[in-house]
């Protein structure tokens, strides 16, 4: 399915503009706060048949919305005490998902994603060089308060070693299947190079990495059985795709059941995949629909081995070497659209975070099928 993509151009304070790029007629959309006094949330998820949300903040606290959008003053879950101590201006690690399985409300167990400090089991060269350690641990509400989580329930399901503070992606959620999906990004710096990366290929190629992957698990942690790469003594169990730089948010489509995940490029491109089993989605071979050369990323070799590979959905321009037009330096995945809006249904709504670091300057976007699709 290939994607053609509109804007959300921003109309004043209150109200957003739905333009094609062939620049069709607007439709404008109004928007309206619905939470208030949260620190920089980056989900805000509702668990199957319940009409509350919980709302994570980047710090480490999970806050619980009602219906109404007014906010519980005691967190759900409280770990600030366990993410590392984050800058000031800007940080990709903190409190980065969280996911409920369908039988939460029997249950009572869900599963966050976050950055702690290095485990860095004995090896001084990490210990030094190193950054954090990314986990997905379990937990279970309170036997006594239904809006408040057991902190001493906590469960390690999975613990990756990480090189750098950035790219971290870790999005979770369950899948149709009943399972856990995990999305990873590259290990950080930049160009899928340094400290931590296969040299030789980069992590997203590398199938004995379990960076730049997503992940498909049982709750236990384990890799499921029937994973593309399990009985393979080259690559890892755990592993259902690759070749991804930084997969930050994904979503399954409710109807279809389709994976959709933005995956943040290098300095020229952005883009949105439709993650299936065993796909290679590129990176560092490829910097969106083109060839990426990790030694020179703004030059695009001409032409590059792109077998085996599968491209993206959708497709936008960076600001740092598109400068003129640009759409944005981090693409933010979103969600396809089931609600009661017909002229919506069917269509994947997503953005970007800005077009510079300088400013707040996202842009919101609307993917509808293209005449192949």
């Amino acid at each position: 399915m290939r994607l053609t993509k509109y804007l959300f151009g921003f109309v004043g304070l209150a109200a957003l503009a739905l333009a094609s790029t062939a620049a069709d007629a607007q439709i404008k959309v109004k928007l309206e706060p619905f939470v208030t006094g949260i620190t920089s949330p980056l989900a805000m998820v509702q668990p199957p048949g319940d009409d509350r949300f919980f709302i994570l903040e980047q710090p480490g606290r999970i806050r619980i919305a009602d219906a109404n959008g007014k906010v519980r003053g005691t967190p759900f879950l409280d770990i600030r005490h366990l993410i590392p101590v984050l800058w000031a201006d800007f940080d990709e690690r903190g409190l980065l998902g969280i996911a409920f399985p369908a039988d939460f409300a029997s249950s009572g167990k869900f599963y966050i994603a976050h950055t702690a400090l290095l485990d860095y089991q004995g090896n001084l060269g990490k210990l030094f060089w190193w950054d954090h350690t990314n986990v997905v641990a379990e937990y279970s509400v309170s036997k006594d308060d239904p809006n408040v989580a057991d902190p001493n329930s906590r469960k390690i399901i999975s613990s990756i070693d990480w090189p750098q503070f950035n790219h971290n992606g870790h999005w979770i959620d369950f899948g149709p299947d009943g399972k856990l999906y995990v999305s990873t990004g590259d290990g950080g710096y930049a160009n899928d190079w340094g400290i931590g990366h296969n040299v030789t290929e980069g992590n997203g190629q590398d199938l004995t990495s379990l960076q730049g992957k997503i992940l498909r698990l049982n709750v236990d942690g384990s890799a499921v059985s029937d994973n593309p790469f399990v009985g393979n003594d080259d690559a890892l169990d755990e592993i259902w795709a690759y070749g991804f730089r930084n997969p930050w948010r994904c979503s399954f489509d409710m109807k279809t059941g389709e994976l959709f995940c933005a995956d943040v490029q290098q300095n020229s491109y952005e883009e949105v995949n439709i993650v299936q089993r065993g796909g290679n989605y590129g990176w560092r071979r490829m910097e969106g629909t083109h060839c990426f050369d990790y030694t020179a990323p703004n030059d695009h070799p001409a032409s590059c081995d792109q077998s085996g590979l599968t491209m993206p959905i959708l497709e936008h321009d960076h600001c740092k070497t598109h400068p003129e037009d640009c759409e944005g330096i981090s693409v933010t995945g979103g969600y396809v659209y089931r609600g009661a809006h017909a002229a919506w249904k069917g269509k994947y709504i997503y953005g970007d975070w800005s077009k510079g670091f300088g400013a707040m300057d996202g842009q919101i976007f609307v993917g509808s099928k293209g005449a192949d699709g």
